[in-house]
Formats: structure tokens, sequence, C-alpha cells
């Protein structure tokens, strides 16, 4: 069977609802992760969503910003938050898959939205950026501790991160902005590689191709300019690496009317 997951940064799923609608009958993906839903968790729009052909869904949100949503096909064994930073600013959320889900039960799914960091790359001077270190320090320590690779598992999300010279649209350019300073990407690739992750978008479609995920809402024609980064993620634990068939960025839907300004990232899986 193939088992096909998508992650998207959709900058708030009440706003663009027929959006997530549009994209769902477009690629019906068995697994669709969801960040920044910026949704307290009682105006979330659980039976939309569910009336869409995704009856199991777990989502943690708050008002206005963050927020983390699994929508499936299969339902779930397990399900669980974590809190990081010691701030319950709803950033985490993962399921496993229960056997209904026949060759793809016991995967279990982690869907991450990691802090943006603000615009000034110092610790010292920004709190923001101070947080996001922290929380990919704290990161790499659950890697180390729960060993989430030890059996077959996913982690998505937007890592807002862009580790590779090739996922921005100038390397030289961006060495000094959030997203793509040296400390961040270094950061990054070695908690990856640590915890024993294989970034499914590189491990298909190595440099030097440019891919991005995400796109600037201030450029006044972002598709002309192209000044994009990839900063949405699929990994996968080694031993699924074997099974990973296509990937691909929804490039299109940065262009729909009032668009989220990232792009769906779909990864399928031959298990």
């Amino acid at each position: 069977m193939n088992l096909t997951v998508s992650t998207w940064n959709i900058n708030s799923v009440r706003l663009r609802i027929d959006q997530v609608r549009r994209f769902l009958q477009d690629k019906r993906p068995d697994i669709l992760c969801l960040q920044e839903t910026k949704c307290p968790n009682d105006k979330f729009p659980l039976k939309d969503l569910q009336s869409y052909g995704y009856p199991f869904i777990v989502h943690v949100g708050q008002k206005g910003y963050n927020g983390v949503a699994i929508l499936s096909r299969y339902p779930f064994s397990q399900t669980s938050v974590m809190e990081m930073c010691e701030r319950a600013d709803a950033r985490h959320i993962t399921v496993t898959l229960a056997p209904e889900a026949k060759k793809a039960a016991g995967i279990t799914i982690h869907n991450f939205y990691v802090p943006a960091g603000g615009d000034v790359p110092d610790a010292a001077l920004n709190e923001k950026f101070r947080h996001k270190l922290q929380f990919l320090d704290e990161l790499r320590g659950w890697g180390d501790k729960a060993k989430p690779t030890s059996a077959p598992a996913i982690l998505v999300g937007d890592l807002n991160i862009a580790p590779l010279e090739h996922d921005v649209w100038s390397h030289r350019q961006l060495l000094d902005v959030v997203s793509h300073t040296p400390i961040e990407t270094t950061t990054l690739e070695d908690l990856r590689q640590s915890t024993g992750w294989t970034d499914a978008m590189r491990h298909l479609r190595p440099e030097p191709e440019k891919i991005y995920s995400w796109w600037s809402y201030r450029s006044p024609d972002w598709d002309a300019a192209n000044k994009g980064r990839r900063l949405d993620h699929i990994w996968v634990s080694k031993d699924m690496t074997g099974t990973l068939r296509s990937i691909d960025v929804t490039r299109e839907t940065r262009g729909w009317e009032r668009p989220s300004d990232h792009a769906p990232v779909t990864a399928v899986l031959e298990l």
C-alpha cells in the first residue's frame, strides 16, 4: 500500500478552510498535518474537516497564533502533545496509526511548528530568536532521550529553517537572515542526523536543485521574483527511507486567492 503524507502551514485554518478543502479534494493525502491553525480548540472547524473525508482528527490550538492539527483517513491508537520550553503554546502533536491502517499501523507521526525567531539573529538582543534556539535544543534533547526513530516514524512541519544552500534563493544574501543563519542550519542538521531522521525531500531530490515551500507576502510578485525558502519538511526514520517514492511542493496553492505564504509538501511512501 501507499501512504501519502502532507504538511502545510495554513496560516489560519478557519480563514482558509476552503483552500484546505480544495487541496484535500485535489491531492487526497491519507494524512494532512497543519501548522499555525490560529484557532482555539472550541472554535476548530472539526465537523467541516471531517466532512471532507477525514474522520480522524486531533488538534491543539489557541486564539490568534500557533496551533497544530492532524487529519487522517485512518484511526489512531495513541495521541499526545509535548510542551516545549515550558510553554503550552500548541507547537506539537503526535499520533500513532491504529491496526486499521494495515501496513501503516504502528507508524508514529510528529507534527511540529518551530518558532519563527523574529527578525534579529542574536539571542542576546532578541527573545524570539533565543526561544527558537531553546526550542531546537529541547528538540535535540527529546531525540536523544525518547529515541523517536527507534520505531517507524515520520516528523513533519514548519520547522522555520531552510538548512541547505539550495533551500533558499540566495545562500550568500540570507546568511544573516533568520531561518538561514549558520547557527540555525547547523543545529537543525545536527539534531536531524543525530536522531536518525532522513530528510525526505533531499533524499529524493538532492542539491543543487532549488526547492522552496515559502514565499514572502512582502513580494509584489512572488511568482516572478521566486525568492523562496524551504521551511516545511518531511523527515522519516532511517528504517523507512527505502519506502520513499516521491515528494513535491504544491506550489500553485501560493497563487490561490488570499493564500497562505506556505505551500503544502507531500510525500508518498510505499509500505
